[in-house]
């Protein structure tokens, strides 16, 4: 396996470490900072640059890319759904 597959796996396994972090700390933190998994255009969005991402850098590096271009696919979803303004508009964590 390439190493960086390996460093990929433990990004998205440190953002689930983190929203259950959250959901202890304070209940219904870790389910908010999720959320984007239910809001249609956010998903679409992260579907699109992951795709994107994935051709190219499957064109030119190999298919190690694909599970970088899949972590930064659930990124940019998550800075893409539409956040509600409760906790006054601050982040899950803040």
């Amino acid at each position: 396996m390439d190493p960086s597959v390996m460093t990929a796996l433990l990004a998205a396994v440190a953002l689930v470490c983190r929203a259950a972090v959250l959901e202890m700390r304070t209940p219904g933190a870790g389910r908010r900072a999720w959320a984007f998994a239910t809001d249609r255009r956010a998903l679409g969005t992260g579907l699109g640059v992951a795709c994107v991402l994935g051709a190219v850098g499957w064109a030119t590096v190999g298919g190690a890319a694909v599970v970088w271009a899949g972590l930064a696919g659930v990124l940019v979803a998550s800075l893409a759904a539409e956040r509600g303004r409760s906790d006054e508009g601050r982040p899950p964590g803040e």
